[in-house]
C-alpha cells in the first residue's frame, strides 16, 4: 500500500526556507546566565507573527501553546513566558537588521547584473505611522498625555515628508539593488527624528552599509560630507544634486532608475506582508516586526531567483503561509 507523505503547510516551509538562510553571529561573551531561547527563535517567531498579522504577546502566546508542530519549526523546546517573548521581540531589532545586512551580502554576490549594466543600488526612507491616536507638540513638549487620548504611542515622534505630510511613527531606511531587479540590500529602523543622511552616514562610517559602484538617493542624502565620505569607501552617490540644471546628460538617466526601483521595491516589501503601518507601539517591537517583514522579502526573493522563478513572487508565498496552506 502507497504511503503518502503530506506535504507542510505554507508556514512551515516558510520557516524552513527561512532558518536555510539564516547567518550564525559570531559568539559573543556576555555575564550572566546564558539565553535560554536562540534569536534565531525570535526571529522566525517575528516571521511567523508577520506572515499571520498577529503582534501580540499573548496572542503569540497562545499560538505557540496550541501548535507544538509550530513551535518545534521555530525552535522552542517548551512555551516562553508570555512577558518572555514580548522582552526578547523588543531587544531582537538590532539582530534583525544584522541578519537583513548579511543576506543583503549574499545578494549582492549572487544577483548580478546584466553586462550592459551598472552594479547600482538605491536609498530612501519610509515614514510607518504609529498604532494610536496622535499626540500633538503642545502636550508633548509638556510631557503630557491628555486624559481623552487613550493607547497613545509616546515613543513615537512627527516628521513631515513632500508627499506625505506630516506623520507621527518611525522611519525605516532602506537600501536596494537596481539591476538586474530591486531587492533590499540593508535596513534599519529609527525614529523619526533621526534624519535619512544621518543614520546613513553612520552606517557607512561603522562599515555596515554595503558601498555599490553607484548608489542613488535624492536630495536628502547629497550633502557635500556624505557625497565625499561614499566617494571615499569606493563609491560614487548620484543625487539631484549632483545632476547639472542645464542640461540634461546621462546622469538624468541614470538617475531615473531611482523612482523606478527603491520605490517600486517599498511597495512590494509592503504588499508581500500588508504591513504598511506599525501593528504594535514602541519603537523596538515595531521594529522587529518591519525588519522581519524586509528579512522575509529577501530570503523568498533569494529563494526564487536560485530556483529560476519570478523573483517578485513573494506575496502569493505570504499568501500560502497565512492561510496554512500546502506550499
Amino acid at each position: 500500500m502507497r504511503q503518502h507523505t503530506q506535504r507542510p503547510d505554507g508556514l512551515l516551509a516558510l520557516i524552513q526556507q527561512a532558518r536555510e538562510h539564516y547567518e550564525e553571529p559570531p559568539p559573543e561573551r556576555k555575564r550572566g546566565r546564558p539565553r535560554a531561547y536562540t534569536g534565531l527563535s525570535f526571529l522566525l517567531l517575528a516571521v511567523t507573527a508577520v506572515a499571520l498579522r498577529t503582534f501580540r504577546g499573548a496572542e503569540l502566546h497562545r499560538l505557540l501553546c496550541r501548535d507544538a508542530t509550530l513551535r518545534q519549526a521555530v525552535g522552542f523546546h517548551a512555551v516562553p513566558h508570555r512577558t518572555t517573548i514580548e522582552r526578547r521581540l523588543r531587544s531582537l531589532l538590532p539582530e534583525a537588521e544584522a541578519q537583513v545586512a548579511a543576506l543583503g551580502r549574499r545578494l549582492l554576490a549572487e544577483v548580478c547584473p546584466a553586462p550592459a549594466q551598472l552594479r547600482a543600488s538605491a536609498i530612501d526612507g519610509r515614514m510607518y505611522e504609529a498604532a494610536g491616536p496622535k499626540w500633538h507638540k503642545a502636550d508633548r513638549l509638556k510631557g503630557r498625555v491628555p486624559a481623552r487620548l487613550r493607547g497613545v504611542d509616546t515613543e513615537s515622534t512627527w516628521s513631515k515628508s513632500g508627499y506625505r505630510g506630516w506623520v507621527q511613527g518611525y522611519r525605516l531606511l532602506l537600501q536596494g539593488l537596481v539591476f538586474p531587479e530591486p531587492v533590499p540590500l540593508f535596513a534599519m529602523w529609527r525614529s523619526n527624528r533621526e534624519g535619512e543622511a544621518t543614520v546613513t552616514a553612520q552606517a557607512l562610517a561603522a562599515g555596515s552599509l554595503p558601498v555599490t559602484p553607484v548608489l542613488l538617493g535624492d536630495e536628502t542624502f547629497g550633502g557635500a560630507t556624505l557625497v565625499a565620505s561614499y566617494a571615499g569607501r569606493g563609491g560614487w552617490l548620484l543625487t539631484p544634486k549632483q545632476l547639472s540644471k542645464k542640461r540634461r546628460s546621462w546622469k538624468d538617466d541614470l538617475y531615473g532608475y531611482r523612482k523606478e526601483t527603491i520605490e517600486l521595491l517599498f511597495q512590494r516589501v509592503i504588499q508581500a506582508c500588508d504591513l504598511k503601518a506599525c501593528p504594535v507601539k514602541g519603537l523596538m517591537s515595531n521594529g522587529a516586526f518591519v525588519i522581519a517583514s524586509v528579512w522575509l522579502y529577501q530570503v523568498i526573493f533569494l529563494s526564487n531567483y536560485r530556483q529560476g522563478r519570478r523573483t517578485a513572487h513573494v506575496k502569493e508565498q505570504v499568501d500560502l503561509a497565512r492561510w496554512r496552506i500546502a506550499a
